[in-house]
């Protein structure tokens, strides 16, 4: 079975830009709390990096913003695994309101020891591969010209 992995949040007012809308950086700022959100739940967190050294560092991210967004907005993102191999993750966020997706990421994570690139824990793996998920029509795309 499946995992599904959620993160909620509200936009705040100072997120929002001369448009009035919430701003870009702040759709990627939710994305990392999502992600620290998806390192808390597979034993990656605060606690793991201070007893190990290591930690997951996102080597690369696409963004899709769909629909605009505004203030005061509920957020409401749900996680998930496309691909696990013995050092890094491939994972994306959706992220919805109101139950419309609006914005997309999808990103490649390495798992780092301070040597360099490192195998996860048998553990983390594990707690991984129970949000794998196929990937979405949307992943692995390039930016379009």
């Amino acid at each position: 079975m499946t995992d599904v992995l959620e993160y909620l949040d509200r936009v705040r007012d100072e997120w929002i830009d001369y448009n009035g809308h919430l701003s870009e950086p702040f759709y990627v700022m939710v994305f990392g709390f999502a992600t620290t959100n998806l390192m808390d739940h597979v034993g990656l967190g605060e606690t793991y990096r201070a007893e190990t050294g290591c930690s997951l560092y996102t080597v690369e991210a696409h963004v899709r913003y769909l629909r605009e967004v505004g203030a005061g907005a509920d957020l409401h993102v749900t996680t998930f695994v496309t691909s696990v191999a013995a050092k890094k993750a491939v994972l994306c966020h959706e992220l919805r309101v109101g139950g419309e997706l609006v914005a997309t990421e999808e990103l490649t994570a390495i798992h780092v020891a301070d040597e360099g690139a490192a195998p996860f824990p048998d553990h983390v793996a594990d707690k991984l591969r129970r949000l794998l998920q196929p990937a979405p029509e949307y992943a692995g795309r390039a930016i379009r010209s």
